[in-house]
């Protein structure tokens, strides 16, 4: 994942529980180990994807392991990660086995999901604005099983579910005061889909 500046890359290592941040160089390609050269998550969290909120002041990790969020504040002038807050991704009194996979913010900046696979669910979190800190607001069943990956599309208006092991994607309309998903109805069957990816070209 790219910063929003385009001038550093971080990958989330799950072995090693941090995040390793590097500096690109867009002529090249190349990367070079920043300074600081990681931010560490708690151990055994195991992380798995990344989200910048659209603002660019704070990252967001999912746990893979744990099932929670790691939050970061995000310095742009060093590239270095300051970890502030650790919440579950699951609703409390869950004793079942998941383990989460993608994690995404919505455009508008205010909401923030994450997919539990095993729960088969998406998180929903508020982002407080001044803070960036999350609140938990729910969980929306994927009407599947593990939901490996989702997208929103560009507008912030639908969620799209990829259920890996029911061979579906599920489509969820978003309340834009809320965060709260609804199932529109919209099914798609695709064998074992890991991964969704969306474009939009404006109309000429």
């Amino acid at each position: 994942m790219l910063d929003p500046a385009g001038r550093r890359a971080y990958a989330a290592d799950l072995g090693l529980d941090k995040v390793l941040i590097y500096r690109f160089d867009a002529a090249t390609g190349s990367l070079t180990p920043n300074d600081p050269a990681f931010a560490a998550v708690p151990p055994g969290s195991g992380p798995r994807h990344i989200a910048f909120a659209p603002d660019g002041r704070n990252v967001y990790v999912i746990d893979e392991i744990a099932s929670t969020v790691s939050a970061f504040q995000y310095d742009p002038e060093t590239g270095a990660l300051r970890e502030f807050q650790n919440i579950s991704t699951l609703p409390e009194g869950f004793t079942g086995s998941s383990s989460t996979a993608e994690i995404v913010a919505h455009p508008s900046g205010r909401f923030l999901y994450g997919s539990n696979r095993g729960h088969d669910s998406i998180a929903i979190f508020a982002i407080d604005h001044a803070s960036g800190r999350l609140s938990a607001a729910g969980h929306q069943s994927t009407g599947g099983k593990t939901p490996r990956n989702f997208e929103i599309d560009p507008t912030g208006t639908y969620l799209l579910a990829a259920n890996q092991d029911s061979g579906s994607i599920i489509v969820f309309r978003i309340d834009q005061n809320t965060g709260q998903l609804a199932p529109t109805g919209q099914r798609v069957e695709v064998p074992m889909p890991v991964c969704v990816d969306m474009t939009m070209e404006e109309a000429r």
